[in-house]
């Protein structure tokens, strides 16, 4: 087992923040290869198995329901273009309408995916709530910087940050009215580990404008001090508010190998926690996504246990300020 170098009790994050978490469920695993028998992969039922969890009762959080994808179609990959790319198109503008209600009627957004896709409706949803400079944190062990040409699976999970900074030519790539959903200088990605597989894209992300912070990086560094790091990129203007997405894949596969892709190394829990509670406490923090957690692959539901502690320390700085939700959608 890793050892915890930070707990949550170290993190410098400040006071309470006014601001109150609503839970949105994302049942999707159509952004995501099937498993190796064909099957759609289990990821679709990481929302209903967090909640069973407790994970709005522990956030004191208000539950609004989910945003439910079109069936799987692309079993085969398809030439040209990603995987489902025009449900996934749909399901896109329909959680974007649900994160921009969120934010604008000033609450805290916590995605529950669901594949690693829905970091795009979630930008796009910043835009709608009049957000126009997005940035993105961006916390994966791969980079998920190809094109549809470069990914060795098809899949939008192997390209989502990619898409969100417009690169390739595909209908998900264009879903603002700017060049990007977000641009390469307003993102930091955080924690990857996957340079022995370059079909994420990472030659174009070598020469791109992203803030690249590797895993090794990030343990030499201390996980507050990249904490720093990365508001220093998000945090600050132009930036006029930001998005993070947290990758379960990201944590050490020794307490969450529930994932589609493990990769060794990453942090615990508690290191996890106590980095995203920094950035949840700064002013512009205005949601959070969790994805690519399968509980079909979590003996015993541990997994899922460790998942919901890790975002108990990461809301933190919100949780005073909400109530416990009656349940209502």
């Amino acid at each position: 087992m890793p050892t915890c170098r930070l707990t949550h009790g170290q993190n410098d994050s400040g006071g309470l923040v006014t601001r109150r978490i609503v839970v949105i469920g994302v049942p999707s695993n159509i952004g995501i290869k099937p498993y190796d028998d064909g099957r759609p992969r289990g990821v679709d039922r990481a929302p209903t198995t967090l909640r069973e969890q407790g994970v709005v009762e522990r956030l004191s959080a208000r539950d609004d329901g989910d945003v439910l994808p079109a069936p799987y179609r692309d079993f085969t990959r398809p030439h040209g273009r990603p995987r489902n790319d025009e449900e996934l198109l749909d399901l896109t503008r329909r959680l974007s309408s649900r994160v921009a209600r969120a934010v604008g009627a000033g609450e805290f957004p916590l995605v529950l995916g669901g594949d690693c896709s829905v970091v795009l409706g979630a930008l796009a949803g910043l835009r709608r709530a009049g957000i126009s400079r997005p940035g993105l944190v961006y916390l994966d062990a791969h980079a998920d910087f190809a094109t549809p040409e470069e990914s060795k699976s098809g899949s939008v999970a192997s390209m989502c940050l990619g898409l969100a900074v417009g690169r390739g030519q595909t209908i998900l790539s264009t879903l603002a009215d700017t060049p990007a959903l977000v641009l390469e200088r307003h993102v930091a990605l955080v924690g990857r580990r996957d340079d022995a597989e370059p079909w994420y894209g990472q030659r174009a992300l070598r020469s791109s404008a992203v803030l690249d912070l590797p895993d090794a990086q990030v343990q030499t560094s201390g996980y507050l001090a990249t904490a720093g790091s990365i508001l220093e990129r998000v945090g600050e203007p132009p930036v006029d508010g930001f998005w993070i997405h947290v990758d379960a894949d990201v944590l050490t596969p020794d307490e969450i190998p529930a994932v589609d892709s493990p990769l060794p190394g990453g942090p615990c829990v508690e290191e996890l926690g106590a980095l995203v509670a920094a950035l949840v406490a700064h002013p512009q923090a205005k949601g959070l996504e969790l994805t690519i957690f399968d509980p079909l692959l979590d003996e015993g539901e541990r997994g899922a246990g460790h998942l919901v502690r890790m975002l108990t320390l990461a809301l933190a700085p919100l949780i005073g300020a909400g109530r416990v939700s009656d349940g209502a959608t």
